[in-house]
């Protein structure tokens, strides 16, 4: 790695061209913000530097503040380790310099890169560069002054919209907004900004210090209507999160008090926020998420990925049609093959659906969404297979109409093509079985719907080539999925650990809780539903599936609970049929219905886990850790087998599979801040209550016994020992 710096050059014109250079981003590395600061004091003090242009090398200005910085005071305490930014270098060294400094931006200003820009008394950028400030995603507020600057320049509404939401914009936005004064072109890009710059020294343009500006940010009545707004829109949709409201505060304050008042509480907040939970759990969960591309045996061999032009989806249900769909989306010709011509019809359709969903959200433009249907192709047979280079089974979870496809298409396709089944469950190995190609058999795990859930679990056994892994990730990371590799299991990672989920929540409705109580804790802790309210979208007919598979792998640690059934006997089957545990009806948001109350009681009677009749008195708390700790007790399995490489892979698989909230960072990791040995002894105290379906595994005693994290990587490497 090129060692971080910071090189000035001053030419013949009198203008220092100061540049940042820390590859890939030109990240703000701790060495590199101390090098600014002798930089400009170097050229505040020369005679012959008359002005200023800061710029970044390699076509990227800066992605801001480096992280690695948050992680180090995360493990030490030690906040030592963040320098004085704001007031040392960007209010007194740059803003308030008596030499002008213009922002010569290309590729991205994000972050602390952004806010040195803003520090700057003009901005100049090529086209097409991103500005953001997207601090909040990592627990704190923008930290370089940019919660007074950006409102200052763009104006109170936009900049708290860019904020609260992580909202990045474009230069083009950025000059219509007044926050970039020039576009040029990437060539022109020094010079325009020298010539500007030289231009303030001379007075013959405005010398502007943004932190002094006030004109657009309205009158402080106007400014508190904006600001209780963001405040109402913060509790919706970061209701556990303390860095929406702080961020607010910090800019009320600048509003009040003036902008060198906002500057000071934003350095102080800044800092109280950089140790709390929730920052720990998102930087977590961004390295987990850079952790995940590194697979060993796989991506240290110097392989490289093949070309994936043209894939064959069988199944046209929901799950290949979202399949098809999120390929098509990224340019790859698809060909849906289904039984008969009403099924091909009805799959097809689900796609058209899912693309105009995009459309009227916004979120892809017409002509996109033309073009994507145009590379797709309905099949009724294997004709068109000759040249595909990967299929993706998505059929019922069906044995022997599994192997019944696989044997047919090693047979058909070309003896390179990728083999990939969509299964939740199944194990591979009985998948492949009547084939000769297990090498070239791999579960290419969706989660629904599957053209807009972010996570891939590529599922790999001992037979699967490297090779098709590696071509599986880039598939993976090209319809923008995050893949993480997992090992060959009843369940895999996700489905694996979260399978007493369900299960723990039955459970307690049968010691007589109130199922929608449940719902309400879960949600309130952060999940975007409930275990009963997923088992309505999900459907009985997968809980009942699901539940069979388990049973058989697990049979040592599960809770039969019969209230499915029941409520199937009743007629109920979830949203399929807009009755289940909630009432669904189009237009309006799902409702409880106490009309299942009866069904509950009679399945707690055939069940009579509280002889007494007399529900169990329990805190909201304890309801959080009754259906928690038993997924993250099977989380601990599923790394201790090895079924993930790293036990930060199921955090992140967590997250983006289950919307395990990101800010706690994903299960293992908010296992930690809770407490290892807080979460074995109440497993140990409810399995001598209720039995083995509680009873604390071989690793988290272990680890809770040791005091040693559960999201620690464990000494030796799990891909040698198990699954992986």
């Amino acid at each position: 790695m090129a060692k971080p710096t910071v090189t000035m050059e001053v030419g013949n014109d009198g203008v220092a061209v100061i540049t940042m250079s820390n590859p890939p981003v030109n990240a703000l590395a701790v060495t590199i913000i101390a090098d600014l600061k002798v930089r400009f004091d170097e050229a505040m003090g020369r005679n012959d530097v008359r002005a200023i242009v800061l710029t970044g090398k390699g076509g990227r200005f800066s992605g801001g503040f480096d992280i690695n910085v948050f992680e180090k005071i995360h493990k030490t305490g030690d906040l030592s380790a963040m320098p004085d930014v704001s007031v040392e270098l960007v209010v007194n060294t740059m803003e308030d310099g008596k030499k002008p400094i213009v922002a010569a931006i290309q590729g991205l200003a994000l972050g602390g890169g952004l806010e040195l820009a803003l520090g700057s008394h003009a901005r100049i950028a090529a086209p097409k560069a991103q500005l953001g400030l997207p601090e909040l995603t990592l627990g704190v507020i923008p930290g370089f002054g940019g919660t007074q600057r950006l409102p200052r320049l763009v104006g109170l509404s936009k900049a708290v919209e860019m904020m609260l939401l992580s909202k990045s914009i474009t230069s083009e936005e950025g000059k219509k907004l007044g926050l970039i004064d020039a576009i040029v072109s990437p060539n022109e890009l020094l010079k325009v900004s020298r010539k500007w710059a030289l231009e303030i020294a001379e007075r013959r343009r405005p010398w502007i210090r943004s932190l002094h500006r006030t004109d657009k940010i309205g009158s402080l009545a106007e400014a508190r209507v904006v600001l209780k707004s963001a405040r109402q829109q913060a509790k919706r949709i970061a209701p556990n999160m303390p860095q929406h409201l702080a961020c607010i505060d910090v800019i009320e304050e600048g509003i009040i008090n003036g902008g060198y008042s906002g500057v000071l509480k934003e350095a102080k907040v800044f800092k109280e926020l950089v140790v709390t939970d929730t920052s720990k759990g998102l930087v977590h969960v961004f390295f987990a998420q850079r952790a995940i591309s590194k697979v060993p045996n796989v991506t240290d061999r110097g392989l490289k990925p093949r070309q994936v032009k043209k894939v064959a989806v069988i199944g046209g249900g929901l799950m290949g049609s979202g399949i098809a769909t999120a390929l098509i989306l990224s340019n790859i010709d698809v060909v849906l093959k289904e039984i008969n011509a009403e099924y091909l019809q009805k799959g097809i359709k689900m796609i058209e659906g899912n693309i105009r969903g995009l459309v009227a959200k916004g979120k892809l433009s017409q002509d996109k969404a033309d073009k994507a249907l145009l590379i797709l192709k309905g099949a009724l047979d294997y004709s068109d297979f000759k040249d595909v280079d990967m299929v993706i089974e998505a059929v019922i979870e069906n044995v022997p109409l599994k192997q019944k496809i696989f044997s047919e298409l090693e047979k058909v396709c070309p003896p390179h093509c990728i083999l990939a089944t969509n299964t939740s469950t199944i194990d591979l190995n009985l998948v492949g079985e009547k084939t000769s190609s297990l090498d070239r058999i791999i579960g290419a795990h969706f989660f629904s719907p599957a053209h807009i859930m972010p996570l891939l679990e590529i599922v790999r056994t001992e037979m699967t080539s490297p090779q098709v892994i590696l071509d599986l990730m880039t598939v993976g990371k090209l319809i923008k999925k995050v893949p993480v590799v997992v090992g060959n299991c009843t369940g895999f990672a996700v489905n694996r650990a979260f399978f007493p989920y369900a299960q723990a929540a039955h459970l307690l409705v049968h010691l007589g809780v109130d199922p929608f109580r449940i719902d309400r804790v879960i949600t309130s802790f952060g999940l975007p539903l409930g275990p009963f309210q997923l088992q309505d979208l999900s459907g009985y007919g997968v809980a009942t599936a699901v539940r069979k598979e388990f049973s058989s792998s697990f049979p040592d640690r599960v809770f039969l609970s019969p209230l499915i059934d029941l409520l199937r006997k009743n007629g109920r089957d979830g949203k399929n049929n807009g009755r289940g545990f909630y009432t669904y009806e189009k237009g309006s948001r799902p409702k409880p219905d106490p009309s299942i109350l009866p069904i509950v009681e009679e399945s707690r009677r055939i069940v009579n886990l509280i002889p007494s009749g007399k529900p169990i008195a329990i805190t909201d708390q304890q309801i959080l850790e009754m259906v928690l700790f038993p997924v993250v007790n099977e989380g601990c399995r599923v790394v201790d087998e090895g079924v993930v490489i790293r036990p930060s892979d199921l955090n992140v698989a967590a997250v983006l599979g289950m919307s395990f909230p990101s800010y706690r960072g994903g299960l293992l990791f908010w296992a930690d801040l809770v407490g290892p040995k807080h979460v074995y002894a109440s497993l140990k105290k409810w399995s001598e209550q209720y039995g083995d379906f509680f009873k604390p595994s071989k690793y988290l005693q272990e680890r809770a016994a040791k005091g040693i994290p559960l999201s620690k990587p464990v000494s030796e490497n799990a891909a040698s020992r198990s699954r992986l």
